[in-house]
């Protein structure tokens, strides 16, 4: 569930990401009466089944089934809650076309959000990531290790959004920032899943970090995203339940199978599989 709108006196348009389908929009009707049979199933962020009828415009949404409550975690947290909010906009931001397949879009964000239910990470490097990955998955990796425009081995000083990543000093834009090497490390820890490296990072260089994250896909999105300013930062110490159960969840490791190489050959225009 990505969002929802009114529509008419009882019905919600609601848009959803869907695994084989990409973004599709259909219509909940009677969802805002007391008696609906849907009742809360259809709230942003939840992860459900659902069968629809065909219609002209819009499907119609006939039937419900929760597959995973995520919705109530992320509404009693308020960090989580922005958090989630940044998520599922950026989704539906990178999958402009409706019903064209966005399968790793779709893998990649549950697996974020039950990460982000479950607090296996701090809410802002699973976000971070988030960007970073779903950001690659659409095209726009950002290189931290080769130059992103003549390709020359790193390490490198500079960082530009429409550079595409860490430069050298030949190809440094006027302009291009200057971060700390512990931030280079640990934005390209988050893009490749190293959740080792990204925890142990300090609180200065995070902040660092999600500056650059937030200027790097303000420049390939064409704008700012409007949930973005409302996520609260800080430090929140993981929690990883002991037993928990992975059953037909992917995890934000095996989502993104493609990225588990050096980052500079992705910026270089590898496939994503």
């Amino acid at each position: 569930m990505l969002r929802t709108h009114k529509l008419g006196e009882a019905d919600r348009i609601i848009t959803l990401l869907t695994r084989h389908h990409g973004r599709v929009r259909a219509v909940a009707k009677g969802i805002r009466r007391t008696t609906s049979r849907f009742g809360g199933r259809l709230e942003p962020c939840s992860y459900v089944e659902v069968q629809l009828a065909v219609g002209r415009s819009l499907d119609v949404i006939t039937q419900v089934e929760t597959r995973r409550p995520y919705a109530e975690a992320m509404y009693s947290d308020y960090r989580r809650y922005t958090t989630a909010a940044a998520m599922l906009e950026t989704a539906e931001r990178l999958t402009a076309e409706e019903r064209e397949p966005a399968t790793q879009q779709f893998l990649l964000l549950v697996a974020a959000l039950r990460a982000l239910a479950e607090r296996r990470h701090d809410p802002g490097l699973i976000l971070d990531s988030y960007l970073l990955r779903s950001l690659a998955v659409a095209g726009y990796a950002p290189s931290f290790d080769a130059c992103a425009r003549c390709g020359a081995p790193g390490p490198h000083r500079a960082f530009s959004p429409a550079a595409g990543g860490m430069t050298c000093a030949t190809c440094r834009p006027a302009g291009a920032a200057l971060p700390a090497p512990e931030t280079v490390r640990l934005l390209a820890a988050l893009l490749t899943g190293e959740w080792e490296v990204a925890e142990a990072s300090e609180e200065r260089h995070r902040r660092e970090a999600t500056g650059m994250v937030s200027a790097y896909l303000q420049w390939h999105l064409e704008r700012s995203l409007r949930s973005l300013p409302h996520v609260e930062r800080g430090f929140t110490p993981p929690n990883r339940p002991v037993g928990s159960s992975t059953e037909g969840m992917p995890n934000l490791e095996r989502a993104m199978p493609s990225l588990q190489r050096p980052v500079h050959a992705a910026a270089r225009g590898v496939s994503a599989g």
